[in-house]
């Protein structure tokens, strides 16, 4: 018997020469260090060791050369043309920029697109703890939430920040409904539930990860935002659907459209309503689609 099989089983991260979280933290917790990869993130790359020296404004070589050899390897990748990032050194970056590290802002709440769909008057955001809430400004009711680092409010306006919010939760519920975990990568567990607290919704489906235990609620209708025979029967109506504010879908956000069939296994059909045409979708309990069907649209 081959020892592949037994490999398999391994953890593909076992590694002797990794960094402990704490001393990778220690060495980029160091302020010249962090001014280096600031520095080679504003250069083209790769860049040579003079010219990265003269960003950083540092005229100590000797000095300058201690701080860069300790991020070379894990963070920093030293090449013949230069010196470059690795992954781990570009996530540093990423995550100064995203704010998350250093910044805690508010907004207030303002109006945005859409109507309640318990007693129609108009919604409201509001950005606090890192996080994007939308709910009726009138009974409250929510119609979406999820996280948005400081960094996606900069130089936006607060329409430009719903778009990219729209964007965002899309890619949030589509990503972990493929069991892949939009923070770690890590492998993403999807199930459902009729036992929900949530106001308006009688299925809840629960991602959340195996590795660092990222939690994410929504609706049967917001996994299958991204789904071919929904964008298509969208397109036939006219309709980019990837442009229209998800809160603003009943079917997304409300389980008006959505009834069990059955628990045991799991089947759930869910109606796309759009003019006088509804896509009826049948769902397992992994939400794949088994079953798609064009309707009209029941009039009262």
């Amino acid at each position: 018997m081959s020892d592949s099989s037994a490999s398999d089983t391994e953890s593909i991260l076992a590694c002797e020469e990794c960094l402990a979280p704490a001393e990778a933290f220690a060495v980029v917790g160091n302020e010249t260090r962090l001014s280096i990869l600031e520095a080679l993130w504003r250069c083209e790359r790769p860049v040579s060791f003079s010219d990265l020296r003269r960003e950083v404004g540092m005229r100590d070589s000797a000095q300058f050369n201690y701080h860069l050899s300790q991020l070379t390897g894990q963070f920093v990748r030293k090449t013949d043309e230069g010196y470059d990032f690795r992954g781990a050194g570009e996530a540093v970056i990423r995550a100064v920029l995203s704010g998350t590290i250093n910044q805690d802002p508010t907004l207030e709440p303002f109006p945005v697109e859409g109507s309640c769909v318990e007693c129609d008057s108009g919604l409201e955001a509001r950005y606090a703890d890192e996080r994007i809430s939308i709910a009726c400004g009138e009974c409250g009711r929510p119609h979406g939430g999820y996280g948005f680092p400081p960094g996606g409010l900069e130089d936006r306006t607060r329409a430009e920040v719903m778009d990219a919010f729209n964007q965002r939760a899309r890619h949030l519920s589509c990503l972990s409904a493929d069991g892949v975990c939009p923070e770690c990568n890590g492998r993403m567990e999807t199930s459902l539930s009729t036992a929900t607290e949530l106001r308006g919704m009688d299925v809840r489906v629960d991602h959340e990860c195996q590795r660092c235990r990222n939690h994410i609620v929504s609706s049967v209708g917001l996994v299958l935002l991204d789904d071919a025979a929904i964008v298509a029967f969208y397109r036939d109506h006219d309709i980019d659907l990837n442009t229209v504010p998800f809160w603003t879908l009943e079917w997304c956000i409300a389980d008006s459209h959505t009834r069990v069939v059955d628990e045991d296994p799991w089947r759930i059909e869910l109606t796309v309503p759009v003019d006088d045409e509804a896509l009826v979708l049948t769902l397992d309990g992994d939400l794949s689609v088994i079953g798609r069907e064009r309707r009209e649209r029941a009039t009262a």
